[in-house]
């Protein structure tokens, strides 16, 4: 009897395993689209991972621009610190040119400071700045990139393209720094 309980309850988590496995692949063949579009050859729309950006030959310009950013040790130093305390809220385009250089910037200095990526997601708007469902309407984002800092569920900063500044990881770090 001990036995038989035993097999349906590996069989019932397997089987429950599964189910997970199958709802997480097809969630990321659901959550985005790609567009078609006259000046890119590729245009992403919808929840999309830093992955799919940095793996996808179709973006180079990731690779062209990453190598030209280094990351600045304090702004590393100051989002380590606090690394479980935000989450981060991308709103990009693939096919804009300011999130082609700025994005790459954003992820050196997380990459560098050890940020994990499952607190990180990245909304891929098109031409009109539009997300999946219009989710950019309810946070006010207009331009991207966009960045929202976000604490508890709670926007706590953002940063609008190329910031007040345009030293973006060194205007996230000062966000941060307040939390």
């Amino acid at each position: 009897m001990k036995r038989n309980i035993a097999v349906s309850v590996f069989i019932f988590l397997l089987v429950g395993f599964l189910d997970a496995e199958s709802l997480k692949a097809q969630s990321t063949t659901q959550w985005y689209e790609t567009l078609p579009d006259a000046e890119e050859k590729k245009i992403l729309k919808g929840f999309i991972t830093k992955q799919q950006i940095t793996n996808d030959t179709a973006f180079a310009w990731y690779a062209i621009n990453r190598k030209y950013n280094k990351p600045n040790p304090e702004v590393v130093a100051v989002i380590k610190e606090k690394a479980y305390e935000f989450q981060l809220v991308f709103f990009i385009g693939t096919w804009c040119h300011d999130s082609q250089q700025i994005l790459p910037k954003y992820f050196a200095a997380l990459e560098a400071a050890e940020y994990p990526e499952h607190y990180m997601t990245i909304i891929a708007c098109d031409r009109d700045k539009a997300g999946p469902a219009n989710i950019q309407r309810p946070f006010k984002v207009v331009n991207v990139p966009t960045v929202l800092v976000m604490k508890d569920g709670k926007e706590v900063g953002r940063i609008v393209e190329f910031g007040n500044t345009g030293l973006v990881d060194q205007e996230l770090a000062e966000i941060v720094k307040q939390l």
